[in-house]
């Protein structure tokens, strides 16, 4: 039976047999390793990370009495969900990551992770809820997550890929007008200049765009 540890691009946890390209965890534990369901919090502190699945041959069980392992289909997942590079297992791309979102951000020095943890913080959710952000669609870079009803979808070049939790099953036309944005501002500016994350191989694989009308929401 799969736990309830699989992280949706809208930040939700749930069940899934599918494992995904990313580990990652939310600043510590907040699940019950007696119990193992869904908890009710969802996060042990700011520091959201993805990580690899594998790193210097350590070896834990799952949701035990460390941290919440979460597992993603891929870093663009992880992104919409609020997380950002593990500065342990993937240096480098936490210093891309970081470096990107200096030349989005226009910033000089450049700041330290706990910052940029305080920063995605608050843009990814309110309390327990996800935050979401009214943006127009045409700006976005590739890598940005939108929601459009019941379809989660991936900017990626003139289409919008549908993301399902074992990875991408169709393509769409790239949204249009103002949508609901799931990405954080500050992942939607280290996407625009530079970083480029990690895709599940299904995104690679799918061809041409299909015509379907625009998702929209209304102006705000």
């Amino acid at each position: 039976m799969p736990l309830p540890n699989r992280v949706g691009p809208d930040g939700r946890l749930f069940a899934h047999a599918a494992r995904g390209l990313l580990l990652g965890n939310r600043g510590g534990r907040f699940h019950d390793p007696q119990t193992l369901a869904l908890p009710r919090r969802l996060y042990a502190s700011r520091q959201w990370i993805c990580c690899l699945l594998a790193f210097k041959g350590r070896h834990r069980p799952v949701w035990g009495r460390g941290y919440t392992e979460l597992f993603f289909c891929d870093e663009v997942t992880a992104l919409a969900a609020g997380h950002r590079p593990c500065m342990e297992c993937r240096r480098a791309d936490a210093l891309a990551y970081r470096a990107a979102l200096m030349r989005g951000e226009g910033l000089r020095v450049a700041p330290s992770f706990p910052e940029i943890d305080r920063l995605l913080d608050g843009q990814r959710r309110r309390s327990q809820i996800k935050r979401v952000h009214s943006l127009a669609a045409d700006a976005l870079p590739d890598g940005a997550m939108v929601s459009c009803g019941l379809r989660l979808l991936a900017i990626r070049g003139t289409g919008a890929l549908v993301w399902t939790p074992d990875g991408y099953d169709a393509v769409e036309r790239r949204p249009t007008g103002v949508v609901s944005v799931l990405t954080p501002p500050a992942s939607l500016a280290a996407l625009a200049h530079g970083y480029t994350p990690l895709w599940h191989p299904s995104a690679a694989a799918i061809a041409g765009p299909s015509p379907v009308d625009a998702c929209l929401v209304p102006s705000t």
